[in-house]
């Protein structure tokens, strides 16, 4: 294998991860600003008010992309590295 071809593995692998961590990702910056301007607008500063919402949100959006998630990663891999390992 050689440096280019390293290179490459590793930039489709990473953009892989970015592409399944961004659904949960923009569902929690979402959740985070809508309670942080709830927060503001009624002066309750609660840890647990952030908290809990952000995680049940993140939880939902997970379940549902869960099968995406795992097309993604199942096609990086036999797309990508099986081919990589079996060709030495």
């Amino acid at each position: 294998m050689g440096e280019a071809e390293f290179f490459d593995t590793m930039r489709q692998g990473l953009w892989i991860a970015v592409k399944i961590s961004a659904p949960m990702l923009g569902v929690a910056l979402v959740a985070g600003v809508t309670v942080g301007l709830l927060q503001a607008l009624t002066s309750v500063q609660e840890m647990t008010l952030t908290f809990v919402p952000k995680v049940a949100a993140m939880i939902a959006v997970f379940w549902v992309s869960m099968s995406f998630m795992s097309a993604a990663l199942v096609g990086f891999f036999t797309d990508t590295l099986v081919p990589l390992i079996a060709g030495g």
